[in-house]
């Protein structure tokens, strides 16, 4: 079925049934039965407004033979005795009248969504005019019924302007759900980027710091070799040599695997993102993060200074990560707020909560590799990123990170200050 419909030619015959119907349905606006106009236009117009990638004139005129053929069967059944040259001579106008509609329609196939609605309606009026006028002169030629005096021409418009300015509100309406649909999609897929991207960036950031101490290691085991070497203990010398033949062998590894991973980072990276949009993402993600967690937590944001910033990834991961760190610090019910100002040449990035604060004891070592208050059942560390890595990250960045206020039970404060010239984005505008 779904490729049937793909077929063009099944398309413009199933336009040109379904005008058909829908003119079936009609009113007469003048005196007499001469003329009349029916939910064909409108249904007409309707495709054609959704259906652009159609030839306008090749439907236009196969609707035109469908309505004749309707229209004509349909003045038999009610006429004797049978003439088919009278029921073509009567309806042929009919059909006409889609043919000219869709040739001025297909001078604004390629610029409809140019238009804005207003315009659009207008526009289309003065089609539905003209087109109705080529039916009506084309009936007083062939039948010699003469309807162009003032009052049927006034109603005329009116019909018009009406069944057109109604098609494109609702076609206006129709296209605006499918932009709000489409922006839902791509914000969903912009958060998803957002996410893959800073976890990218978050094992890029960790393997670079390794791939250090990988190179310390390997070079203090070759000296370790040397010494060892000098000092004729062969056999030993030959498992440090071992050793540290191993650990290049793990620093190869890693190389490629970085190289990897940054070509998968680089290609997830956009131009740069607003302030405001970064903590948007933060907050909305957070959002489902405490409702993962059946928490109930409120989050506000108070953003006094709002840039255009291409390092937009590495402050993600460190806001996000000291959010989701309040969102786990709260037991059932509590609030986080995030502010963002500058201070001088500094950018200050403050998250405060009312979870269960930090130990006056382990206040010094929160920012120490390893530390950690989270274990699962089994008694297992977490291995989520630490505030080490949080403070590597803003260390990158020439920046600081700081404790604010913390006391057990009442809640934590951290204060993130980074160098405004190194994150802002050249062009500021937001």
């Amino acid at each position: 079925m779904r490729r049937f419909l793909k077929n063009e030619t099944m398309q413009i015959l199933l336009i040109a049934l379904t005008t058909a119907i829908g003119a079936e349905i009609k009113v007469y606006p003048f005196h007499g039965d001469y003329f009349r106009m029916g939910l064909g236009a409108s249904t007409f117009l309707f495709f054609l407004l959704f259906m652009r990638h159609l030839p306008y004139l090749k439907i236009g005129i196969i609707t035109g033979i469908f309505s004749v053929c309707f229209q004509g069967t349909e003045w038999l059944t009610h006429s004797t005795p049978l003439s088919f040259t009278a029921s073509l001579q009567n309806n042929v106008a009919a059909g006409v009248y889609y043919i000219v509609f869709a040739l001025c329609m297909g001078r604004l196939r390629t610029t409809i969504h140019e238009y804005n609605p207003l315009r659009l309606g207008g526009l289309v009026a003065g089609i539905d005019l003209i087109s109705n006028g080529a039916e009506l002169f084309l009936r007083w030629l062939l039948l010699g019924v003469n309807v162009m005096d003032w009052d049927d021409w006034l109603l005329l418009l009116v019909l018009t302007v009406v069944r057109s300015y109604f098609v494109i509100g609702l076609y206006s309406s129709i296209v605006i759900g499918q932009m709000r649909v489409l922006h839902a999609e791509k914000e969903k897929r912009m958060e998803q980027m957002l996410h893959v991207g800073t976890g990218l960036y978050g094992e890029t950031f960790y393997l670079q710091k390794s791939m250090g101490t990988i190179e310390a290691i390997t070079e203090q085991s070759y000296t370790l070799y040397s010494k060892l070497k000098e000092e004729n203990l062969e056999r030993y010398a030959q498992k440090a040599l071992s050793i540290a033949q191993q650990i290049h062998e793990v620093k190869k590894d890693s190389q490629r695997i970085l190289a990897g991973l940054t070509k998968l980072y680089d290609s997830e990276i956009v131009v740069d993102m607003s302030l405001a949009e970064m903590l948007g993402f933060v907050v909305k993600a957070n959002q489902k993060y405490s409702r993962m967690f059946q928490k109930k937590i409120k989050f506000t944001t108070d953003l006094d200074a709002d840039y255009r910033t291409a390092d937009f990834i590495p402050l993600l991961t460190i806001v996000n990560n000291l959010v989701s760190n309040a969102v786990e610090a709260i037991q059932e019910h509590g609030s986080i707020s995030i502010r963002v100002y500058e201070d001088t040449a500094e950018t200050v990035f403050v998250v405060s909560d009312t979870g269960c604060g930090i130990r006056e004891s382990h206040r010094g070592i929160v920012f120490q590799p390893g530390f950690t208050t989270k274990y699962n059942e089994s008694g297992v560390a977490a291995a989520g990123i630490g505030l080490s890595h949080v403070r590597d990250i803003v260390h990158s960045l020439d920046g600081e990170i700081a404790i604010g206020s913390s006391e057990e039970g009442s809640g934590t404060t951290f204060i993130v200050r980074l160098p405004t010239f190194k994150i802002r984005s050249a062009s500021t505008a937001v």
